[in-house]
């Protein structure tokens, strides 16, 4: 079972030549054969029991190797907890913040940041769901899924070229939908990050430990499990409805979405 299994990943992976000479030298020796998911989890529990500033360590990364070429994606350890106390922070107000973190720790988060040059994360995530917006990157044949050692996991890549090209797609549907709003925003601000990494990188879609959950509420719906999780098809289907100006079947595609993720999500407060 995944360490974190309740968090669902978008990661970027990057061709090994768009990065430093530095940073190359570090990785092409890296075995394509290590549990880097399972590193990066762990590290990440470590750091709740004992916490540590993440820019102050050398920081891991996933690896891909596709027709012989290596692509990287760094764990963006550090942009990534910079990026969630923000976030944080501004949910609350300023005088409530300090009773959730107090200043201490958060000089631990944030010691170090001053010399993060690159503070875009090669890694978005998401718990207890995967958001519409992320499926909306994919196609059914793109997709892998299975068991590993009994354990659910669902997995899909395609090229960044490909994802860009079908976020836009979405966001133009949306838009001539729906109009500016949340949602809307949420598109383009996915496409704004798509866009900033190298044309021949592969985007990731990994459930993570979610796919364990969804199978199991599959498998009580009385389906095989996993392979039977059609969410990347409901989301292209509902695209098509919206696409036609055909309300009932964007909301059928929509409706067997959400009915396929509410019991995952129902678990958050029964955990």
């Amino acid at each position: 079972m995944s360490s974190t299994p309740y968090v669902a990943s978008l990661r970027i992976y990057e061709p090994i030549t768009a990065f430093p000479a530095a940073d190359r030298l570090r990785w092409e020796n890296l075995s394509i054969e290590s549990d880097t998911r399972e590193d990066e989890q762990a590290l990440a529990l470590r750091r709740l029991i004992s916490p540590e500033s993440p820019a102050l360590r050398p920081d891991g990364v996933h690896l891909l190797e596709l027709d012989g070429i290596r692509y990287i994606s760094p764990w963006s350890t550090a942009t990534r907890c910079w990026s969630a106390l923000d976030d944080f922070k501004e949910s609350l107000p300023s005088t409530v913040t300090p009773f959730f973190i107090p200043p201490a720790l958060e000089e631990v988060i944030t010691s170090g940041m001053e010399n993060i040059e690159d503070r875009v994360p090669h890694i978005l995530t998401e718990t207890w769901m995967v958001p519409p917006r992320w499926l909306a990157l994919f196609q059914p044949q793109e997709r892998e899924r299975g068991y590993r050692q009994e354990i659910a996991y669902s997995i899909a890549r395609t090229t960044v070229a490909k994802a860009i090209e079908r976020a836009n797609h979405s966001h133009e549907v949306v838009l001539q939908s729906f109009g500016e709003g949340v949602v809307e925003q949420e598109i383009e601000e996915l496409i704004e990050w798509l866009e900033l990494f190298h044309p021949l990188s592969m985007v990731e879609l990994d459930y993570g430990g979610l796919a364990h959950y969804l199978d199991g509420t599959l498998k009580s719906d009385g389906l095989a499990g996993i392979e039977d999780d059609g969410s990347i098809e409901d989301v292209i289907f509902s695209l098509a409805g919206l696409a036609s100006g055909d309300g009932a079947i964007a909301g059928e595609g929509y409706e067997r979405l959400v009915s396929r993720w509410r019991p995952v999500q129902a678990l958050e407060s029964a955990m």
